[in-house]
C-alpha cells in the first residue's frame, strides 16, 4: 500500500481514536471518583487492545511466561513509537509510568495517563528530581514501574543512549529488572512521521526478569549494557 493511501487513512485512524479515547474517558471518570482501581485497569487494557484493533494491527506477544503480575518489577522497554504505552498497557495495565511531560499535553490522553498513574519527567532541577525520585521509589512499593530509558522515541529506529535515572530506582528498591522489546512500532508510527503504516507488523518481546544479584554489585554503566543488550537481543 502506498504512503499516500496511508497518509489518507490515517486522518480519519486518528479521529476515530479521539473520539474512541474521549467516549472511554466519560465511562472511566465515575469510577476513579470511586477509586475503582481494577474495574478502571481492566477498561484501559480494553481500550488499548481495541485501539490496535481500529488501526488493523495485531499484537503478537512473546514470552507471556517471564510475567508474574504478583510480582513487581522495573520494566524498561526501547522507545519508538506514540503506541509504545498502549502496547504494554494492553497486556499488563497495573503498572505507574514515568516518561516526559510533554505527553500529558495529548488532548484527551492525558487523562487515561494520570489514571494509570503516570509520573511525569520535568526540567532537571534539583528539587524536581528530588521530586521525581521520590514518587518512583513511593510507587515502586505498591506496584510495578515502566520506564522508557532513552527519554525519548528514537528518531532512526535504533536504539538511543539509556540515561541513568532508572538505576537510582533500582538500586534503592528490592525489585527486579524487567526487559521489555517492541518491535515493529518506529514502522508503524515514528516521532518524524504523520501517517500509520498499516502494513506494519508488531511484536511485543517480554524477557525473564533479569535477577538483582546479577547487577546490583555492578557500575551503573554495567548495568546499563546488560540490560540495553537483554532488549536488543528480541529484535526481529
Amino acid at each position: 500500500m502506498s504512503t499516500r493511501i496511508y497518509t489518507i487513512l490515517t486522518v480519519p485512524i486518528f479521529g476515530l481514536l479521539y473520539i474512541y479515547t474521549a467516549v472511554g474517558v466519560l465511562f472511566v471518570i465515575p469510577l476513579t471518583w470511586m477509586n475503582a482501581r481494577k474495574p478502571v485497569h481492566l477498561m484501559v487494557k480494553y481500550w488499548a487492545k481495541s485501539v490496535f484493533f481500529i488501526m488493523f494491527k495485531r499484537l503478537r506477544i512473546e514470552g507471556k511466561e517471564n510475567l508474574n503480575k504478583q510480582d513487581k518489577y522495573i520494566l524498561i522497554a526501547n522507545h519508538s513509537s506514540l503506541f509504545d504505552i498502549v502496547a504494554i498497557v494492553s497486556f499488563y495495565p497495573d503498572v505507574s509510568w514515568f516518561g516526559h511531560e510533554r505527553l500529558l499535553k495529548i488532548p484527551i490522553f492525558k487523562r487515561y495517563l494520570k489514571l494509570i498513574d503516570y509520573i511525569p519527567f520535568k526540567a532537571p532541577t534539583i528539587k524536581n528530581t528530588r521530586h521525581m525520585l521520590e514518587q518512583l521509589v513511593e510507587k515502586s512499593q505498591e506496584r510495578s514501574i515502566a520506564i522508557f530509558p532513552e527519554g525519548t522515541r528514537t528518531l532512526n529506529g535504533k536504539i538511543s543512549p539509556f540515561y541513568r535515572g532508572f538505576i537510582y530506582l533500582f538500586r534503592t528498591s528490592n525489585i527486579r529488572i524487567l526487559p521489555i522489546t517492541l518491535n515493529g512500532f518506529y514502522e508503524l508510527k515514528p516521532k518524524n512521521r504523520f501517517y500509520i503504516n498499516l502494513g506494519s507488523h508488531l511484536e511485543i518481546v517480554i524477557h525473564k526478569p533479569i535477577p538483582r544479584e546479577e547487577l546490583i554489585d555492578k557500575s551503573d554503566e554495567e548495568i546499563i549494557d546488560a540490560v540495553r543488550a537483554v532488549i536488543e537481543s528480541g529484535n526481529s
